[in-house]
């Protein structure tokens, strides 16, 4: 795993080092020329099987079938050199991992095989066609698989793990976009050879997994330097930059502990009281292009490995916003975010823009009408916060960077798929969306069958000539649930049975609605103040977010400008969260919530400090560190509170 974490922080981290350099530096010579070092990343889909009698289990492939990998994402690093009669040659190493399990196609298997990751090592050989390059590929595979031992109940009891070594080829192009950018297409043929387990002790018998797979592959690469071979050799040609294409990216590291704390007694989804260490990774690109005027089509292809504190079980104010409820020991690729977004303009005042992730440089009308469709996170457009909105860059815990009782449609990694619309004014915006909701709380698949709404209002003003903004929002989701007063009534029916067995014959399409106000105020330059209150009826169980029926947030942002760090940033806020009547009934009765259930309940709100200090290394990198005291953890006050230390290594180009 730190190896995987190693790698990933090499290949974002040099282009972000490397974006100092020149970019548009003077043409030495009018050919392109390959030769250099490049790092890049990639994407794209890995089918085929494991053999007879393996029950493969499949992932995800988006918009594709299911498939051993399903859709893929991984880095990449190659040398090469261009000769004077064109020909490129040249060796590539990359790393593949695949989708996370595909839910809905699980079925009962006495045991599953699944991968964890391919690797190849490959010399390269192309013939230069000016700025395309066409080229094969052949070398030298590895594999990790294993096979998941069922529990029954559907979960895995046991895991046996193989490693594979086998070989690959394939054919591909590649094109030069602009600055130090290319993007290529490859195919790639994998065999992994066999690798025979005896599962004699479970009575199953010798299972031979023999992984040959087909993968298709599109990458961008970045030619980090261009390496001279010989004295003679003079610098390649650089491109000019191409203003229809946006690529960024971002890294993230974020270890969290607690010692151990007062803890009577625990349930299934308490935190335990011992004490923990745990840690998340993310990697992500982000990447931009402009179809016509006002339209931009965005892809966001994002690695995650680890897990949160107990696997995000434990506290309904999280303390990491990176962690995933579908976390893994091995990165699993998904496709967070693909939309295309038209922005129809009004004319009038205009606004300077920077180039971003998800944002072009250039001007764009203040009054506009912005259409986005596709796949993103809720927050990308609704409940944002200049000084409590980004896990990766100030507050990290959940009921401070969003309104917490708002249970925005998502699926486990927080992203759903659905339209927004935005009208925007210079002094305020109107905002509406419709969502998928998840098929069931804490689902992966997401569905429109029943659905989710948000609409917001957004105010800008001034006070003592210091900006200011305020945002009103109201949600409805409905979605496949069972009513907590339902369940405690099946439950004093036959008070035998455990609450947590009837709730999935008790679901049905239900509605929760709620509201929220969120406010930010700019006290005096580098200096802010921000609030969030947010409510949910609370009668039916929550689908997506988190298990909060009510909370106010506040907290102050500080820069460093005060003590000679202008790009430093400190913060300090609080936030208090509650229940309904019903919902607290249902946990004290044994019930479990999406992320709580200590058995019983002593109920108190549970409560939360937060306080960090980002500490900005250079212009690419910030590393923060946090500590969060989470008093009545899971609204217990029989339990804790608890301190949790950590730290987050982000970086950005």
């Amino acid at each position: 795993m730190k190896a995987v974490a190693s790698l990933a922080l090499i290949a974002i981290s040099a282009p972000a080092n490397a974006a100092d350099m020149a970019l548009t530096a003077p043409m030495v010579r009018a050919a392109y020329d390959w030769t250099g070092l490049t790092l890049g990343f990639h994407t794209g889909y890995a089918g085929g099987d494991y053999g007879p009698g393996t029950n493969p289990l499949l992932a995800r492939g988006e918009v594709f079938p299911p498939g051993l990998l399903g859709l893929t994402g991984g880095l990449s690093v190659g040398l090469a050199r261009q000769y004077t009669n064109n020909a490129v040659l040249g060796v590539e190493g990359d790393i593949s991992f695949g989708g996370p399990v595909d839910q809905a196609r699980l079925t009962p298997r006495p045991f599953t095989t699944s991968t964890d990751y391919i690797a190849t090592l490959r010399g390269r050989a192309g013939y230069a066609i000016g700025t395309v390059l066409p080229y094969v590929t052949a070398g030298l595979a590895i594999g990790g698989t294993q096979i998941n031992i069922s529990d029954g109940n559907g979960g895995i009891a046991g895991v046996r793990p193989q490693t594979h070594f086998g070989w690959t080829a394939g054919v591909g192009i590649e094109a030069a976009l602009g600055g130090h950018w290319s993007t290529k297409l490859e195919y790639n043929y994998i065999d992994l050879g066999g690798r025979s387990t005896d599962l004699g002790d479970l009575g199953l018998g010798v299972v031979n997994v023999a992984p040959r797979l087909h993968a298709i592959k599109a990458g961008l690469n970045y030619r980090l330097w261009d390496t001279p071979f010989g004295a003679s050799y003079q610098p390649r040609a650089v491109l000019p930059d191409n203003s229809d294409w946006s690529i960024h990216g971002q890294f993230t590291f974020l270890p969290q502990a607690y010692p151990s704390f007062r803890s009577p007694y625990e349930g299934p989804y308490s935190l335990p009281g011992g004490g923990q260490a745990r840690e998340t990774f993310t990697t992500s690109a982000f990447l931009g292009w402009k179809l016509w005027r006002g339209a931009e089509i965005w892809f966001n292809p994002e690695l995650a490995q680890g897990f949160g504190l107990n696997a995000t079980l434990g506290l309904a104010s999280f303390p990491n916003g990176e962690a995933q409820k579908g976390g893994a020991p091995f990165p699993r690729f998904r496709a967070q975010r693909y939309f295309i977004r038209q922005t129809f303009g009004l004319g009038g005042e205009q606004e300077e823009l920077t180039d971003a992730a998800f944002q072009f440089s250039g001007k764009r009308d203040i009054d506009r009408v912005t259409v986005t469709v596709g796949r993103f996170a809720i927050g990308d457009i609704f409940d944002g916060n200049a000084y409590a909105k980004d896990p990766r860059a100030d507050f990290m815990n959940w009921a401070m960077w969003s309104s917490a009782a708002y249970d925005f449609p998502a699926d486990l990694p927080g992203f759903t798929r659905g339209g927004a619309v935005e009208l925007n004014r210079k002094d305020w915006a109107l905002r509406a969306g419709l969502f998928q909701v998840p098929a069931a709380p804490n689902s992966d698949i997401l569905t429109f069958n029943t659905g989710g709404v948000v609409v917001e209002f957004e105010g800008r003003y001034q006070i003592a000539e210091q900006p200011g903004k305020v945002r009103v929002g109201s949600f409805l989701n409905r979605g496949n649930t069972a009513n907590y007063r339902g369940a405690l009534a099946a439950r004093a029916a036959d008070p035998l049975l455990d609450i947590n067995d009837l709730v999935p014959g008790l679901r049905q399409v239900r509605t929760k609605y709620g509201f929220y106000v969120n406010g930010e105020q700019q006290v005096m330059k580098d200096v802010g103040v921000f609030g969030r209150f947010s409510w949910n009826d609370g009668q039916n169980e929550i689908l997506s977010f988190t298990d909060i029926d009510r909370s106010l947030s506040a907290g102050v942002s500080v820069k460093g400008s005060f003590w000679g760090r202008p790009t430093d940033t400190v913060g300090i806020g609080g936030a208090i969260n509650g229940l309904s009547a019903a919902h607290r009934d249902f946990l004290a009765a044994g019930g479990l919530g999406l992320l709580i259930g200590d058995g019983r309940l002593n109920y108190s709100n549970e409560r939360v400090f937060e306080t960090y200090y980002a500490y900005n290394l250079n212009k690419n990198f910030t590393f923060t560190a946090d500590y969060q005291l989470i008093a009545n953890p899971a609204y217990n006050a029989d339990r804790g509170p608890v301190s949790i230390f950590a730290g987050r290594l982000h970086g950005e180009f």
